[in-house]
């Protein structure tokens, strides 16, 4: 009966490996949005893609302001991963200077205008204050 009881929470304790070709397959869906250059409004910005190892590299030419059907992939790297931080030097507590990522400013985004139940492609960072991290210095 021990040997049964273990076994079972062996598997509870056991990692749970994520499913990649789900991950990939929902990463190629289409999503219909709108692009927004938001570091040269108006501008035109080109890329090259490729998400999973088996993808092929694909090149986005983008302009502002215009509508595209995108991988949904390629929607969330433009919300998620296109910013730069903004340091900024404080005091801490002891009297020493402290780094400081004050703001997270966005380069681009991509608005999505039909509904899709995921929250990734909410952008990250709008010129305010949206992490604090501090590093010694």
């Amino acid at each position: 009966m021990a040997t049964q009881i273990n076994t079972a929470e062996a598997k509870k304790a056991a990692p749970v490996k994520p499913n990649y070709k789900y991950l990939r397959d929902k990463d190629r869906e289409k999503v219909r949005g709108k692009f927004i250059f938001h570091e040269v409004p108006g501008g035109t910005m080109s890329f090259n893609f490729k998400a999973w190892k088996e993808d092929p590299v694909e090149n986005f030419t983008l302009v502002d302001g215009d509508i595209y059907t995108l991988p949904l992939g390629v929607a969330k790297h433009l919300n998620k991963n296109l910013w730069y931080p903004v340091h900024s030097y404080t005091m801490d507590e002891n009297n020493r200077s402290v780094m400081k990522v004050g703001q997270r400013v966005r380069r681009c985004s991509f608005q999505s205008l039909e509904f899709i139940d995921t929250d990734d492609l909410t952008p990250v960072g709008s010129g305010q204050i949206v992490t604090v991290e501090t590093f010694g210095v």
